[in-house]
């Protein structure tokens, strides 16, 4: 472990779809940009050979790697939560491995409130904060304000009851058989709705939210406001799920090329409509390529 480190990195991968360079590239990114050490801590279903020297890696319990676990839900990386995994001495910082870091990502570390704080992306329209406070209080804790995963900040010591009381609630109402449990972010959102926090969006964005819109007019009125893309060039990260946008595409893509994911929104793939990201994207992926070459 890094002896100095002051927070952690926390990456979870199981299967193939990410290989051992994109891991250590993201990690790269991040450390060359950090203002404060760092320790990595990769959860991963099996010993990964290859990666950066320091890399903790911690296997996962059977319970969060069965297979209903690693569906459309994500269940399993609720696993981040489960006591004696991630190391409960430093505030963490989990990202998806999809993940473009182009600054400082111990910035976020400012963030929570205290350690009992979950910041992630804001998600359903019911807002986080105090309306989805009042929400999950008033209802029962049947309505509340939800995020999304692909980026959390959270502290170990301070969050490991969401795990447990997703096991709990395993045993007691068998697979997803409360609500919230049928995706890793609404139960995490679900059950730290009293310390739930948002990402601001002029720190990290989803690409898929941010970049992509259901009318070609708005996307290009959007990328022509000075504040909006003084804003994009201050990204310290961006997140790129979904199967649509990989670097594949990205890398392939003729200028003024379109993507249509499966919620209808289009990427118009030029710097007119998406500003300084389609040059930072290509920078970073171009970089990942030629280090797979290598």
């Amino acid at each position: 472990m890094v002896d100095d480190a002051e927070w952690q990195l926390v990456l979870i991968l199981w299967g193939t779809k990410y290989g051992v360079g994109e891991v250590n590239h993201l990690i790269e990114t991040v450390r060359a940009s950090a203002s404060r050490p760092f320790r990595t801590v990769l959860i991963t279903d099996r010993e990964r050979q290859g990666l950066e020297t320091g890399v903790v890696q911690r296997r996962f319990p059977d319970f969060f790697l069965r297979e209903e676990m690693r569906g459309g839900g994500c269940q399993a990386k609720l696993v981040m939560y489960e006591a004696g995994v991630v190391p409960d001495d430093l505030p963490a910082i989990f990202m998806d491995i999809d993940t473009v870091v182009f600054g400082d990502m111990a910035r976020f570390l400012d963030l929570p409130k205290s350690d009992k704080a979950v910041v992630l992306f804001q998600s359903a329209v019911l807002p986080i904060g105090p309306l989805g406070r009042l929400a999950w209080r008033m209802t029962d804790k049947r309505k509340y304000a939800r995020g999304n995963s692909s980026i959390v900040v959270f502290h170990p010591r301070e969050c490991g009851h969401i795990a447990q009381t997703f096991r709990k609630l395993q045993a007691e109402h068998g697979d997803f058989g409360v609500r919230p449990m049928i995706a890793d972010e609404r139960f995490m959102s679900w059950c730290a709705q009293e310390h739930l926090q948002a990402i601001p969006r002029r720190m990290a964005v989803k690409f898929p939210t941010e970049f992509m819109l259901h009318w070609p007019w708005l996307i290009r009125l959007r990328a022509a406001m000075p504040w909006v893309r003084a804003r994009w060039a201050g990204l310290i990260a961006v997140t790129l799920p979904g199967v649509e946008v990989k670097r594949q595409v990205l890398l392939e893509m003729e200028e003024g090329g379109e993507v249509v994911d499966r919620k209808g929104r289009k990427l118009i793939w030029s710097e007119k409509a998406i500003g300084p990201m389609k040059a930072r994207l290509i920078a970073y992926y171009t970089a990942l390529v030629a280090r797979e070459g290598d």
